[in-house]
């Protein structure tokens, strides 16, 4: 598929993720410090949107039922075995795009 914008760099304050479209789907883009991580936007456990979740440092943690996910590789912070898919980022000038693969 290539990469897709997702969306801008001033649309994601450090420490914050977001819910953003790419090619018809939703993922979640975190910041952390200047780095941008993209993962699968659905939790594993009840399909909650990781987006919207809360930020502590490199960890989501699920907004339905807290679950906590490291943005940087997707996997569970309780069970590294497991995890969401995990999206390779660039930044263009200052647009975040997202390969879905």
């Amino acid at each position: 598929m290539g990469f897709v914008k997702a969306a801008k760099t001033s649309d994601i304050a450090p420490g914050t993720i977001r819910e953003a479209e790419v090619a018809g789907q939703l993922v979640a883009v975190a910041r952390v410090g200047d780095k941008f991580h993209a993962i699968s936007n659905v939790c594993l456990h009840r399909g909650g949107p990781l987006g919207q979740g809360v930020m502590d440092g490199a960890v989501v943690t699920c907004p339905w039922h807290g679950w906590q996910f490291d943005v940087t590789s997707g996997r569970v912070s309780q069970n590294q075995t497991v995890g969401v898919a995990c999206y390779p980022v660039e930044i263009r000038g200052d647009e975040i795009f997202v390969d879905l693969g």
